[in-house]
């Protein structure tokens, strides 16, 4: 069958998109492919689109629960009923009848952690997989800014279940990044789709400000002034639910703060609601993004900058996914270099925490992991995102052994390689932190100075290109458009949402 057939019958679609057919022709024909597009350039349908080809389930590797809901939701509007998302948010009875019933699903979402649990992975090598698809596979890699260690561990997954064709997806990754993805899957004869990560309807501008209520103002003169819907980027949660109340007093209709401290159903229907025009700004952390494929945000505004450019192109690449002039603008200080310098250091354990649960390990007799993750949390402070560190760590190390401490590994030298790694990581944080403030100043065009990064450089140069090359702001203005419509109560939001029947306003 055409791709091309496939493509309008089941998709509705009559052309592909740049970069789309390549990587669906490799993909069924059974190669390894990575391909890198730009956000919003329709990277899901280079997975979605195979699965009518080949035999067999598709297995989906995507790092966020909001994003395999929307994923999921994507398919089932076309009347794809196969699917299923497999994450720690269903319940032990929806997870053993998904293992026992995992046969009968075309589409297989998975989140990286859920791969590691046993009945899972049994019933996976069980089945036949016609292409296993790691999405946003930035985070693969061990400097990718999301790196998380059970991206490590899809290797030993892909060779449980026999090797199937890999399709590795992103919107950023450096030459660097796409090496590390490559090594880290294990992929051999790959075909290679790299295309410009380059956005020409976005521009780009940096206002740098004297202080922080001096960026308040701005802010609030700008969301006045922009055409939304927009997206607020703050560097933590208090922030953001500070400004969002800030302007809310100032009388702006369909504001909300989201982040991750949000209980779930809250962050989803707060993100159901800007997908419905029915909020117009999120004040958000980076929590938001990944998964919210809106068509026609118009501004993404900065109130303090990340912690490198592949994060930063993330972000801003929410923007204008309908091809339409949109506009990312970071607000900049001299004192904000403190907070994502803090953020760097804060990812990664200290030395000192290392050494206490070195000190732990050496006391523990029989006892669980769970017990020891538990103990860590509390007596030493490490996070969950620390813990899987260093127990992945201790695992490549042999001080980890099927889930038992060989205390004869623990010593100096071990100790030491753990830092050293560490240490590493950090000054590879640093360094990209340090080419992001870099950015921030340079006096040359800011485009050519991103896609410099990425061994690219500007190829057609929009009008609006960016502040040093210059930016009417007129074209980017508020109009009647785009007006947010009439919400719900939240009850009934929710009905809507999860189809619950009877549920009483409170």
């Amino acid at each position: 069958m055409r791709v091309e057939t496939v493509l309008r019958e089941k998709f509705g679609y009559d052309s592909f998109r740049k970069g789309q057919k390549e990587i669906i022709e490799d993909v069924v024909t059974r190669k390894n492919v990575i391909g890198l597009l730009p956000t919003g350039a329709g990277k899901s349908i280079c997975y979605q689109l195979p699965a009518y080809i080949m035999e067999g389930s598709v297995v989906v590797v995507s790092p966020l629960l909001s994003l395999m809901e929307d994923q999921v939701a994507q398919l089932r509007q076309i009347g794809e009923k196969r699917v299923i998302a497999f994450n720690s948010f269903r319940t032990f009875e929806e997870k053993r009848y998904a293992i026992a019933h995992l046969h009968t699903f075309k589409f297989i979402f998975v989140s990286p952690e859920m791969l590691q649990y046993d009945r899972f992975a049994h019933a996976l090598a069980r089945l036949k997989v016609a292409l296993f698809v790691v999405d946003e596979a930035h985070c693969i890699s061990q400097w990718g800014h999301e790196f998380r260690t059970d991206y490590m561990k899809i290797k030993d997954c892909l060779q449980q279940i026999g090797y199937p064709p890999v399709l590795a997806l992103t919107a950023t990754a450096t030459k660097e990044v796409l090496h590390d993805i490559t090594v880290s899957l294990g992929l051999q004869n790959v075909a290679y789709h790299l295309h410009s990560i380059d956005r020409p309807n976005i521009a780009i501008k940096v206002e740098h400000l004297r202080g922080m209520e001096e960026k308040k103002e701005r802010l609030y003169e700008l969301v006045q002034q922009l055409q939304g819907p927009g997206i607020i980027y703050c560097s933590s949660r208090v922030l953001s639910e500070q400004l969002a109340e800030a302007l809310k007093e100032k009388g702006m209709d369909g504001v909300e703060a989201y982040h991750g401290g949000m209980e779930h159903e809250k962050r989803m229907l707060i993100q159901q609601q800007f997908m419905k025009d029915q909020l117009s700004i999120i004040s958000s952390t980076s929590a938001f993004g990944m998964g919210v494929n809106k068509p026609n945000i118009r501004f993404v505004i900065h109130v303090q900058y990340p912690t490198n450019m592949e994060a930063y192109l993330q972000e801003i690449g929410r923007a204008g996914r309908d091809g339409k002039n949109s506009i990312a603008i970071l607000l900049s200080t001299p004192l904000d270099d403190e907070v994502p310098l803090a953020m760097v250091k804060e990812e990664l354990p200290t030395k000192a925490q290392v050494r206490q649960l070195y000190t732990m390990l050496m006391k523990a007799n029989d006892t669980t992991m769970e017990a020891l993750e538990m103990y860590c949390t509390r007596m030493i402070g490490l996070d969950e995102a620390k813990w899987r560190f260093l127990t992945y760590q201790l695992e490549l190390l042999g001080v980890i052994v099927d889930s038992a401490v060989q205390k004869n590994k623990l010593n100096e030298d071990t100790f030491h390689r753990i830092c050293t790694i560490i240490e590493s990581r950090v000054q590879h944080k640093l360094r990209n932190l340090y080419g992001m403030k870099e950015w921030l100043h340079t006096e040359t065009c800011r485009r050519e100075a991103y896609l410099r990064i990425f061994g690219e450089t500007v190829e057609n140069r929009p009008v609006n290109c960016c502040d040093r090359c210059g930016i009417n702001l007129t074209a980017y203005e508020r109009t009647d458009e785009g007006k947010v419509s009439s919400l719900f109560s939240w009850p009934e939001e929710l009905r809507q949402l999860f189809r619950i029947e009877g549920m009483g306003d409170s």
